[in-house]
């Protein structure tokens, strides 16, 4: 979690506001010439958002991409850098080690019989600067956020989709630094850069409705004040750590609290009448640097460690960076199939294949981790299972697309 003092009011808008039931006007994707760089990009943009101003639509609502292919492959996490920390921005890149090409990858599957997947059948990583409508409110996330959401995509316009996260429990307190958030947070970027096997693309979109009191005027005049601020110069990061100087550094609960957790709960366990089999404990840490530290920056150096890993960032208006680096694929939905990648007792890569082949034998042979692996499998079992039913439910309600 990164803090910034330098947001500024923006107004924006919020689509949970609405009424999902009534459709949007339009959603439409429009895709120009190709060109050999972003900056070329940025004009071609520029051009075709002074033509829409000319002839706006005659729609109360609706959503609109604009998109332009660059021969040039750049790196998403690389365009995002230079760009402005006072707007919104979102990030997020699936695994790229060549051996799991194959396997799950967040922004790739998305694609169906009826939309265009020549791009995202390639998708590499997405970044994206300020927000076409985004959705957030404190009350627990609904069926009526989800139908809110889904009023602004459409399997016509596969690349036009929300960005963002929900909290793991929507019904604790929200502590300081995660109120921006609220319960949970999606945006569809206003300006988005798509990280192409072999090529890039560069998108705008325009998101109205004269329901929820932002027209089109509005909608294209921000657009227009976010393509101001937009760096069309994309400079090759270092990825390397800085090593920033550390003032402070407090973590909660400390050692001694941290020690009594661990006792507390290894008695709880050991009680003959305790239903307890396992306990993930956590802390908070606080850490203060001499300088500030650039989330973007940091994290393309995590990048850089965890190939086979997902990196995201995500940073709603006028709130701090929430960035992360996971391995771990929780679920995975497709229509109504959903596969999960949750780890368990792990082991370090031996190095050799010897060594590989020994800690794995220990793995497998090991009860603890035996033990380990079947409580969290079977967590994760029973709670899919209410996700099962709760997709099939939505796919009754929404006639097969979600």
């Amino acid at each position: 979690m990164f803090g910034n003092e330098a947001r500024r009011a923006v107004a924006w808008m919020n689509g949970c506001e609405g009424d999902p039931k009534l459709p949007v006007g339009s959603i439409e994707t429009r895709t120009l010439t190709v060109v050999p760089s972003p900056s070329k990009a940025m004009e071609r943009l520029n051009v075709a958002i002074r033509e829409l101003k000319c002839s706006p639509p005659p729609l109360t609502s609706g959503i609109l991409r604009l998109q332009v292919p660059i021969e040039e492959q750049i790196e998403a996490i690389e365009w995002l850098h230079p760009q402005h920390d006072n707007l919104p921005r979102c990030f997020f890149s699936g695994r790229r080690s060549r051996a799991n090409r194959n396997g799950f990858n967040l922004l790739m599957d998305i694609g169906n019989e009826n939309g265009d997947t020549s791009f995202t059948n390639n998708l590499v990583g997405v970044a994206g600067v300020g927000s076409a409508v985004f959705f957030q409110q404190l009350h627990p996330f609904s069926y009526h956020d989800w139908r809110s959401i889904k009023r602004f995509l459409s399997p016509k316009c596969p690349l036009i989709r929300a960005y963002g996260a929900i909290r793991f429990d929507a019904t604790a307190n929200i502590s300081p630094e995660w109120k921006a958030f609220g319960s949970f947070c999606f945006m569809v970027p206003q300006v988005e850069f798509d990280e192409l096997e072999g090529s890039s693309m560069l998108a705008t979109t325009i998101a109205w409705d004269n329901a929820l009191s932002w027209t089109w005027d509005e909608a294209i005049r921000s657009l227009e004040t976010t393509m101001q601020q937009i760096a069309s110069v994309v400079v090759k990061l270092k990825k390397e750590a800085s090593g920033e100087s550390i003032l402070s550094k407090t973590h909660v609960p400390n050692k001694t609290h941290w020690d009594l957790a661990v006792k507390k709960a290894l008695q709880a366990i050991n009680t003959s009448t305790s239903e307890l089999v396992k306990v993930v404990l956590a802390r908070s840490s606080r850490i203060l640097t001499a300088t500030n530290i650039d989330p973007i920056a940091w994290l393309a150096c995590l990048q850089v460690e965890g190939e086979d890993a997902y990196q995201f960032c995500l940073q709603p208006p006028n709130g701090p960076a929430f960035v992360g680096n996971t391995p771990e694929l929780l679920f995975h939905r497709k229509w109504l199939s959903i596969s999960s990648e949750a780890l368990a007792a792990t082991r370090a890569r031996g190095e050799s294949r010897a060594l590989d082949l020994q800690i794995e034998h220990d793995l497998l042979s090991s009860p603890k981790d035996h033990l380990e692996f079947t409580v969290v499998r079977e967590n994760i079992q029973n709670k899919l299972e209410y996700v099962v039913w709760f997709c099939h439910m939505l796919a009754v309600h929404s006639q097969g697309y979600i």
